[in-house]
Order: structure tokens, then C-alpha cells, then sequence
């Protein structure tokens, strides 16, 4: 393959990557349909159990089975209403009193729609946080018809925390819930059972605040040893379980539902529901202690919650580069208060570190291009001899100190760097609500679409000024065209992903001019001092 479609093919795989893995890996999905009321009376239905009963060393574990609604088979129509509000510092929770987290509103007015309502994360119509199964079936159909008993009906820990006592009388056994409730919009909960029973507890099916098929969405477990496994929406088997977890995490691009404890690690048994969706169960104990938060996945709440919670964040494949790019984009945020601005300079800075990379592959074009027109003397040449052919070729390369990858495996090695970033800038909620200049908000697509447009024509100006070596006129065509069709991919791109490209054309511009001029005027220098010696 000669340099030419080894060029086409860097730029077919960098463009290829984006529209494959965001449209074929990453499944679109859309919020499953709510279960009618009159399928969730149903009398012969009885809610499913996580598990049949299992020794703490039997690593063995069933899929959840019936209906997909953990509603079913219980008498919602007198139960499972709103009991309690707490009010934090950033979100509404409303509590059923079946003890589950019924909804959640976030406060921050970046949080609201046209409406001005505050944003809900929860659907309804799927599991909730802090619902807990029995395996005994007849303590299970007495828990999804009793309600508790509570301490307050409304909290307010916007300023302190507040504390709360939930208590279910199941027969001979009574569970008790004390909660504690923290500005920060996290939680305590301390469960106990007055006698020994086998039961799980779930934090939930996914938030529904805001999908994304450019984005993973699935749950997450962080385990003992550091490891981090993610559950795609449907991916799940319904037989995965996983032993010495500190925290599990039901997510959306934006949001999580988290139950967590660091200090003595739990069992987590994945089931699917809606088809193949994960839904983790954490193993309970007669008593037990957990931590709770329903909200955003802003770092920096994460890290002050417990600092092993920042695992919940997940970008994918490239998570390995993006955090460590994040922390970076977050350092500079931490001097420049503005996130489009940080934006800019963080991109500058990732140029700088990649400059290495990309001067020698700009060299490496600019030699190719050199000789270019002996390369295509050689093609005519020795066309029906292609061992003559690479060895002239080689020849060639060698006399003139060319490489016929200099141009492309510097770019190819970048490649991974520019994907970690777009990882970062499309999963980083950090940037909902920030603006810069006329954008009101970067997570959001630009409202004139006049990044996209810059963009494009930064990247036709890119093209113009970078050395190419085609020999054949339609490789040219589709490589001219590829400004249009990228122009056309990231109107749909988040405002701040957008500004990232469009300040990295410009500096690749700035560096391709300046490398121009310098070859332009060593080739000056060149003809002057032969034209000296000749004289």
C-alpha cells in the first residue's frame, strides 16, 4: 500500500471510529414503556426475587424472572405512596412507604426545562432505589403490602444533616431503616432485621434525565481489587455476580444512582430486566451499612462524598486516557473559571504535549510530497513489475531520508488521544450550563451552528495548507469532501466538543504555515548555495 492510501486510510479510520463505535456499539435506546395499572394488579403475579437463596461462597446466582416491573404483584392502589421529602442542598427525594426512593429533583436551575420544572431522574414505572426483595416468597408478598411506619414526613438537610427511621412489621420480623440525610444530597443507611432473612437490595434501574446513543449507559461495579466492570443497556446475561464490591452505580450520561461502602465490601448479583438491561442487587445481611447518592456525576461532588466514587464516572474503551485528561481540563478549569476558556487552553496544551507527533508527521508529508512526482514516474515505469517497483521505491525513500510511514503513524498514534478527549468532552457534565461567548450551554449543540461551520472550514483550511501525494484523482475528491462530511457529523456534537476540534485546527494551522515557510525557505537557501557553487 503506498503512502497516499495509507493517508486515506488514517483519516477513513479516525472518522470511521466516530461513526461505528457511537452508532453500532453504543446502543440508541429509549425509555422502556410504563406497565398499566391494570397489569400491575394483577393477583397471580408476585414480584420477582433476585436470587434463590445462596451461601456466602457459592458464587452461583439466578437471573431475575417474571415481569420486568417490580410492581407487579403488589397492591400499589393502597401502597407504595409518597411518605416522606427530604430536601438537600441540591435535590428533592421523595420516599414510598415501601422504603424505596420514589423520585429525585435536582434544584440547580441549569436542572430546569422551558417549564421551569425541576429536572426528575427516576422512571416511575421501573425499580427503585433501596427496594428490597425477600427470597421467601410469603416475606416478600407481606413486604410489597406493608407500608412503614416513619419518624418525619419532611426533612429539610439543606443546611445540616437530618435523620430518619423507617420501620416495616412483616409478621415476626421487623426492618428497620435509619437514615441519614446530607446537604450534599448523599446518604447513610443503616439496615436491621430483628431475625435472620435472605434478601437483596437494588439501587435501581438507571436515571432517565438523559440519554445519549453517543454515550454508555448501563450500571457499574467497582470492585476490591480496582477493577471497574461495566453492564451496557443490553448487554446483561441476568447470571453475573460479583464478590467483594465497594460500589455499584446505575448510570446515564449525566447522572447515577450509587450505593456504596468502602470499609466492608458487599456481593453484587446482576439481573436483567426490559430484555437484557442490568439491574445490580446488593446481598444484604441482617445488618448492614451503606452509603447512598442519587444525582449528578460531577467530579468534584463524587471526590468529597468518598474519593473511590469517582470511578462512577465511565468513558468507555478509553477511560484509561480520559480520566487523567479530565483531571487536566479540571486543573485548568481550577485557575480559569470558564469552561469554554479551559476548553481552549487545555486543547493548546494537549497540542503541545502531542507536538513531537505531529511535526514529524508534517515533515514526513512534506518529503513525501517531495517526491512525489519520482514516485509516480516509478509507478508508470515499472507497472507490470512490482518487485522493481518497492525496490526503487526504497531506494527512493532512502536517498531522499523519506519514510513511508512518517506521515501516517505519527497521526495514527494520536488517534487514541483525540478519541480519550471526545470521551471526556461528551460525558463531562461539568460543562451543562457553562457559557462562553454567545453558547449558553456547551454540553448542548450550538444553537447558530456557527462552531460546526468554523470548524469545517478550518479543517478545508488545514487541508489546503497540509502536503499531499495523490496520484489518483477520486483518493483527492474523497479527501477534499471529508470538511463537509465532518461538518455535517458534529453539528449534532456538544457546543464544547466542537470548540476542542476547532482550536486544534487552528493551532495544526498555525504549526502546518510555519513548517511551510521554514521548508520553503530551506529550499531557497538550498538553490541559492547551488546556483554559488555552480557560479
Amino acid at each position: 500500500m503506498d503512502p497516499t492510501k495509507r493517508l486515506i486510510l488514517a483519516a477513513v479510520i479516525a472518522f470511521g471510529f466516530f461513526a461505528v463505535y457511537d452508532f453500532f456499539f453504543i446502543e440508541s435506546r429509549t425509555p422502556p414503556p410504563s406497565t398499566t395499572q391494570e397489569e400491575k394488579a394483577t393477583p397471580d403475579a408476585q414480584p420477582a426475587s433476585p436470587a434463590a437463596p445462596i451461601a456466602r461462597d457459592e458464587p452461583s446466582v439466578s437471573e431475575v424472572s417474571g415481569s420486568p416491573d417490580p410492581q407487579v404483584g403488589t397492591t400499589l392502589a393502597e401502597s407504595g405512596r409518597a411518605a416522606v421529602t427530604v430536601q438537600t442542598a441540591i435535590s428533592t427525594i421523595e420516599i414510598d412507604d415501601l422504603g424505596r426512593i420514589q423520585q429525585v429533583y435536582l434544584s440547580d436551575a441549569i436542572f430546569t426545562g422551558a417549564d421551569l420544572q425541576q429536572l426528575s431522574l427516576l422512571d416511575p414505572s421501573q425499580p427503585r432505589p433501596l427496594e428490597v426483595r425477600f427470597t421467601d416468597r410469603s416475606l416478600n408478598d407481606l413486604a410489597f403490602n406493608t407500608p412503614h411506619s416513619v419518624s418525619a414526613t419532611e426533612l429539610d438537610a439543606r443546611q445540616a444533616p437530618q435523620q430518619l427511621q423507617m420501620v416495616q412489621e412483616l409478621g415476626g420480623t421487623t426492618l428497620t431503616r435509619t437514615f441519614t440525610f446530607y446537604p450534599e444530597g448523599n446518604y447513610d443507611l443503616h439496615l436491621q432485621l430483628s431475625q435472620p432473612a435472605e434478601y437483596f437490595i437494588t439501587n435501581g434501574y438507571r436515571p432517565i434525565a438523559e440519554t445519549d446513543p453517543m454515550t454508555v449507559q448501563g450500571s457499574l461495579i467497582h470492585q476490591y481489587s480496582g477493577s471497574v466492570e461495566t453492564i451496557r443497556e443490553g448487554k446483561a446475561k441476568g447470571t453475573e455476580a460479583f464478590r467483594q464490591a465497594g460500589m455499584v452505580s446505575s448510570f446515564d450520561r449525566y447522572y447515577a444512582t450509587l450505593l456504596y461502602n468502602y470499609d466492608d465490601y458487599f456481593d453484587v448479583y446482576v439481573n436483567r430486566i426490559l430484555g437484557s438491561d442490568p439491574l445490580p442487587f446488593v446481598r444484604g445481611l441482617p445488618q448492614m451499612e451503606l452509603g447512598g447518592y442519587i444525582g449528578p456525576k460531577y467530579y468534584t461532588t463524587l471526590q468529597a462524598i468518598h474519593p473511590e466514587l469517582t470511578a462512577a464516572i465511565e468513558y468507555g474503551f478509553f477511560t484509561f486516557l480520559s480520566k487523567p485528561l479530565f483531571w487536566t481540563l479540571d486543573w485548568i478549569h481550577g485557575y480559569v473559571p470558564n469552561w469554554g476558556w479551559s476548553i481552549v487552553l487545555f486543547t493548546i496544551l494537549v497540542k503541545i504535549l502531542l507536538f513531537p507527533l505531529a511535526h514529524k508527521g508534517m515533515i514526513g508529508m512534506a518529503k513525501l510530497k517531495d517526491i512525489a512526482p519520482k514516485m509516480k514516474e516509478l509507478q508508470a515505469k515499472y507497472k507490470d513489475d512490482k518487485q522493481k517497483l518497492q525496490v526503487h521505491m526504497m531506494e527512493l525513500y532512502k536517498k531522499h531520508g523519506a519514510n513511508p510511514l512518517g506521515g501516517c503513524l505519527p497521526l495514527l498514534l494520536q488517534i487514541p488521544i483525540f478519541f480519550a478527549v471526545y470521551r471526556v468532552l461528551i460525558n463531562a457534565i461539568e460543562l451543562k450550563g457553562a457559557s462562553w461567548f454567545y453558547v449558553a450551554d456547551l454540553s448542548a449543540t450550538d444553537p447558530y451552528f456557527i462552531l460546526p461551520v468554523l470548524m469545517g472550514a478550518t479543517m478545508y483550511l488545514q487541508q489546503r495548507l497540509t502536503p499531499t501525494t495523490f496520484t489518483d484523482p477520486m483518493q483527492e475528491k474523497i479527501f477534499r469532501w471529508l470538511p463537509i462530511i465532518f461538518t455535517f457529523f458534529f453539528i449534532f456534537f456538544p457546543a464544547g466538543l466542537v470548540l476542542y476540534w476547532l482550536v486544534n485546527n487552528l493551532v495544526s494551522i498555525v504549526h502546518q504555515y510555519w513548517i511551510n515557510k521554514r521548508l520553503e525557505a530551506a529550499k531557497a537557501a538550498a538553490i541559492r548555495a547551488a546556483h554559488h557553487e555552480k557560479d
